[in-house]
């Protein structure tokens, strides 16, 4: 009897453990699968998608927002890494100036976190406004895009798990990025030239429109990823309009680039338009007769962006398309561009087989024939800005990026990793890129996906990698803002529930 029972126990406890091994073995590969992988210090590559719980969740803690988006928070390090500076008052005619309150907490003996408390750590937390211009200075756009700011970076706060640092802030809610503040952009250039004067610090923000963006064509963030995902899920890449599009203002420019879009009407006049669908918008009475709903701009197979006096808020749409997104090398940085993977169009026409309309599908039929590799494809033509190649008339010619270009963007992709496609600065190459795109679809299909798995497969427009970011902005920006000696210390401000009422007045 004794021995039998030695045996069921013998057999019970190598059950016990065979079971446990297999359990430990689950628990290894789950995480083994589930590990984002670094691909670099400007891209990011997950190997899975992430769930619409996740990006709809509010209250991620630090690891969690750093395991989900990876590389998310780039620009503050960057900022971060600059080292400590004084923030001074500028009074009610600069940036809008406030601060931020977490209360006086004993942070060691914060309660267990629990359903309860989730976002509410703590009641005493406040938000106040110090600084601020008043509403019959401003119009109703800038007034739009400061209360689209305090109510995401409010947002931000009382979701948040965890402490947040005290902090005064300086928020710059205007296009063009001055002062010492939080912006929508910099410029692309070294950071430390990037701010109008010396001793300037520009952290970046997410645009107001992840709030939302009150125009008949666009509306909230929410409503146009909808809009897009229902696209995206009906409409294959091959199925899409064989054509690069865009609708905007001609004489929106940057001092960068001070014809960018005149300089784009000018690439496609008098062209065939067989491969464009490019117009200025044509404004009456207030509204644009020709303007399109954002969301329709991924039926095209290419996309055109310009950036505006300083950034383009269009951007981010474009990115939610599983379209291939065509632009001049970027001069504006908002607060995930850095994640753009780009192929300089010269890379593109350099490796052959294209060219714009006819000529690139001659290109393409020599290649094929065994007639060797077309390099450019221009004709002859001469590209503008002074970036020509040089060779005799009818050589192929491609434009060679600047230093300041080189500088900005120091890193091409392949044509294989890219997730977006930069033409020369005076779009003189936009047909034949077009044309090389058309006759390779297998690359610019790949270029069309990898933008949207980043951008939307990946969440980093998510509701959840936007609060991530602004947590991660206010602990960056009180780690190295210095506010000793300029008088904040007898200034609380008005809170901001009852700013948010009056809009400043």
């Amino acid at each position: 009897m004794g021995e039998k029972l030695r045996v069921r126990r013998s057999r019970r406890l190598r059950q016990t453990t065979l079971l446990l091994g297999c359990c430990l073995a689950l628990y290894c590969l789950f995480f083994v699968f589930r590990t984002p992988v670094q691909a670099g210090p400007a891209a990011t590559t997950k190997p899975w998608t992430l769930s619409p719980d996740l990006l709809r969740n509010l209250s991620l803690d630090v690891e969690q927002c750093n395991a989900a988006f990876p590389g998310l928070t780039k620009e503050i390090d960057d900022a971060v890494a600059q080292g400590p500076f004084t923030l001074k008052q500028t009074g009610d005619s600069g940036p809008l100036q406030g601060r931020i309150k977490d209360g006086q907490v004993r942070r060691n003996q914060m309660p267990p976190l629990s359903i309860s408390n989730i976002g509410h750590a703590d009641s005493q937390l406040q938000l106040s406004i110090i600084h601020a211009q008043r509403r019959a200075d401003l119009s109703t756009e800038m007034i739009n895009s400061r209360t689209a700011a305090l109510h995401q970076l409010h947002r931000a706060l009382i979701t948040s798990p965890t402490y947040l640092p005290d902090t005064i802030f300086s928020l710059n809610f205007q296009d063009s990025p001055f002062g010492t503040s939080w912006t929508y952009s910099r410029p692309a250039a070294d950071r430390s030239q990037s701010s109008s004067s010396p001793g300037t610090r520009n952290f970046l923000m997410p645009h107001f429109s992840f709030w939302s963006w009150p125009l008949p064509f666009v509306g909230s963030i929410s409503r146009a990823a909808s809009a897009i995902t229902a696209i995206e899920s009906s409409l294959p890449f091959g199925e899409k309009i064989p054509k690069a599009v865009w609708r905007g203002t001609s004489w929106f420019n940057s001092v960068h680039n001070p014809r960018l879009r005149q300089n784009l009407l000018k690439a496609v006049k008098e062209k065939s338009w067989d491969w464009a669908d490019v117009e200025a918008l044509k404004w009456e009475g207030g509204n644009a007769s020709n303007a399109m709903g954002i969301e329709d701009f991924c039926r095209y197979k290419y996309v055109l962006h310009t950036e505006g006096i300083a950034y383009s808020g269009r951007f981010q749409f474009l990115q939610m398309c599983g379209s291939v997104t065509v632009t001049t090398p970027i001069v504006w940085l908002q607060h995930t561009t850095h994640l753009a993977r780009p192929v300089f169009s010269s890379t593109l026409l350099k490796a052959g087989g294209g060219g714009g309309g006819r000529r690139g599908r001659q290109g393409a039929e020599a290649e094929a024939a065994g007639g060797g590799v077309v390099v450019g494809a221009h004709d002859g033509r001469k590209s503008g800005s002074g970036m020509a190649g040089k060779g005799k008339k009818g050589e192929g010619k491609t434009w060679t990026p600047s230093e300041r270009v080189r500088k900005s963007w120091p890193r091409e992709y392949a044509p294989e990793e890219a997730n977006i496609v930069f033409v020369a600065p005076d779009w003189s190459d936009l047909e034949d890129t077009i044309g090389w795109l058309e006759d390779h679809p297998h690359v610019a299909e790949g270029i069309a996906r990898r933008q949207r798995d980043m951008f939307v497969g990946g969440g980093y427009f998510s509701p959840a990698a936007e609060v991530c970011y602004w947590r991660a902005l206010v602990r960056g920006w009180a780690e190295v803002v210095r506010t000793e000696g300029q008088g904040w210390e007898s200034l609380e401000g008005v809170p901001f529930e009852t700013f948010a009422l009056s809009n400043g007045d």
